[in-house]
């Protein structure tokens, strides 16, 4: 955005600080004016025939983009990616309790990534991976939705699930 001396337009069409439309006028007469309300003159649309420039505190305006700015920042989550990680041949309460976990960090709006970790032989055994990764998607089904299928990555398995966003809402 360029203010005051660095417009380089011979006229502009210029807005007074209320939004009314001044018309267009030359450069030096919109500065000298600009200058008089103790105002900067700063050109909103550089790529308009004229450019259109408004009068205004740039200070005060870039303080509350700023503001403006800082809130949406605020205002956003950051979905973090939490692991669970499990083995093949796991207990079923140990299964029950780490599906509970997975079930909370869904809730809280985060991704989860489950990782079957294979030791030894077990990884010539794939297929039991795949039906523990799936049993726990089948389990969370109302919470979560398969983001990426399970898939073997060296001596893990791993899937990630995303919770479900409620399109009725």
């Amino acid at each position: 955005m360029r203010i005051n001396e660095e417009i380089r337009a011979r006229e502009v069409r210029l807005v007074s600080e209320g939004g009314e439309q001044l018309g267009i006028v030359p450069l030096t007469e919109a500065l000298h004016i600009a200058a008089e309300k103790s105002l900067d003159l700063v050109e909103i649309a550089p790529n308009a025939k004229p450019p259109v420039c408004k009068l205004m505190d740039y200070g005060k305006y870039k303080y509350e983009q700023a503001k403006r700015e800082k809130e949406a920042r605020k205002k956003q989550k950051v979905v973090e990616v939490k692991e669970v990680k499990l083995r093949p041949n796991i207990e079923a309460h140990d299964f029950e309790t780490k599906a509970r976990s997975v079930q909370r960090f869904l809730n809280s709006g985060d991704k989860v990534k489950v990782t079957i970790m294979f030791r030894g032989r077990e990884i010539t055994h794939p297929d039991q991976g795949k039906m523990l990764c799936l049993k726990l998607a089948e389990f969370l089904n109302e919470q979560a939705v398969i983001e990426r299928e399970p898939k073997v990555e060296g001596r893990n398995m791993i899937m990630i699930l995303s919770p479900v966003t409620n399109k009725h809402d």
